[in-house]
C-alpha cells in the first residue's frame, strides 16, 4: 500500500498540473525502459491511483476523467516525441482504489502505479540507460549501464587503491593525468550506481570516499529541479531521465535513457 506522506525526491505535487506532469513523465520513463522493440508489443496502459478521498477530484482532473481521450492522446503526443513506437490500438485504462497488479510499477511521490500490458504478458523490468560528462573529463565520452550489469563505480581513475589497500575498478573514470584540474577533486572511492530489483530503477549511492568531511555527491532532479544531498553509503536516491550526479564541486554527469551521441 502506498505511504501518502513518503516521497524519494522531497516534492509532493497537489495541483492538477503538477499531478499531470509528473504522471506524464513517470508514463514517459517507463515506457523508456522497454528494450528490443517492445514498444511495438505494448497492448495497454493500465494506471492505477490511491489518493486521499479529499484530493480525488484533483486527481481526476489531472487524469482528465471526464474526457477520458485526453490523458491517452497526451501519452500518444509522447511516445510519438521520443519514438516509443506505441501500436495503433493501444488501450488506457484509468482505476482509483482497486487492487494493485504485482507487476505494476509505483511512483514515488504520487499514490500512482502504471501497469503496462505486452502482447506476451508484460514488458520485462529491464533497462539500459547512458551517463556523459557535462562537466570534468572521463576516460571514454559516454557509458552505456544495464539493469543486469551489476554495479557500476565512479571515481578517480580506471584502476584505483583504496585505503584498506585493495584495487577497485572505476567502470565511469576520471583521470588523474588529465588536464582537466576538475578532475582532481573526484575521490577514487566517489560513488556507484546499481539497479533495484524491487522498484525497477536504477540508484546512485556515495562510496566512503564520496560523504563528508572527505567530498560530496549530489543529485540534481530533472523534473523538480531541486539538488539532493547523499550524506551516507546505504542510502541510494533514484534516478530518472535527465537527472545532473554532481561530484566533488564541479564535475556533472548527466543521466540519460536515451543514447547519448558524442563527436
Amino acid at each position: 500500500m502506498f505511504d501518502l506522506f513518503k516521497s524519494a525526491s522531497g516534492e509532493h505535487p497537489d495541483d492538477v498540473k503538477g499531478i499531470r506532469h509528473a504522471l506524464l513523465q513517470f508514463v514517459k520513463q517507463e515506457l523508456q525502459k522497454a528494450e528490443g522493440g517492445e514498444g511495438a508489443n505494448i497492448k495497454g496502459l493500465g494506471i492505477f491511483i490511491h489518493c486521499n478521498p479529499a484530493a480525488r477530484h484533483v486527481y481526476e482532473a489531472a487524469v482528465f476523467t471526464e474526457e477520458p481521450e485526453q490523458l491517452k492522446n497526451e501519452i500518444q503526443r509522447i511516445s510519438d516525441d521520443y519514438s516509443l513506437d506505441l501500436p495503433s490500438g493501444w488501450s488506457l485504462a484509468v482505476a482509483f482504489d482497486e487492487a494493485i497488479p504485482d507487476d505494476a510499477v509505483e511512483m514515488q511521490n504520487l499514490p500512482i502505479a502504471l501497469l503496462v500490458k505486452t502482447k506476451t504478458h508484460f514488458v520485462k523490468q529491464q533497462a539500459k540507460a547512458y551517463l556523459k560528462a557535462l562537466s570534468g573529463t572521463t576516460l571514454h565520452p559516454s557509458y552505456e549501464i544495464t539493469s543486469a550489469g551489476g554495479k557500476y563505480n565512479i571515481g578517480r581513475d580506471e584502476k584505483a587503491q583504496s585505503d584498506e589497500g585493495y584495487f577497485r575498478t572505476n567502470h565511469i573514470a576520471f583521470p588523474s593525468e588529465s588536464d582537466d584540474e576538475r578532475n582532481k577533486y573526484i575521490s577514487r572511492q566517489h560513488a556507484h550506481i546499481e539497479w533495484d530489483t524491487n522498484i525497477a530503477k536504477f540508484l546512485i549511492f556515495a562510496d566512503e570516499g564520496g560523504i563528508p568531511p572527505r567530498n560530496k555527491v549530489k543529485l540534481r532532479s530533472a523534473l523538480t529541479e531541486k539538488t539532493v544531498k547523499l550524506h551516507a553509503t546505504q542510502i541510494g536516491q533514484e534516478l530518472a531521465e535527465g537527472d545532473q550526479i554532481i561530484l566533488g564541486e564541479s564535475v556533472v554527469l548527466e543521466f540519460s535513457f536515451k543514447q547519448q551521441h558524442h563527436e
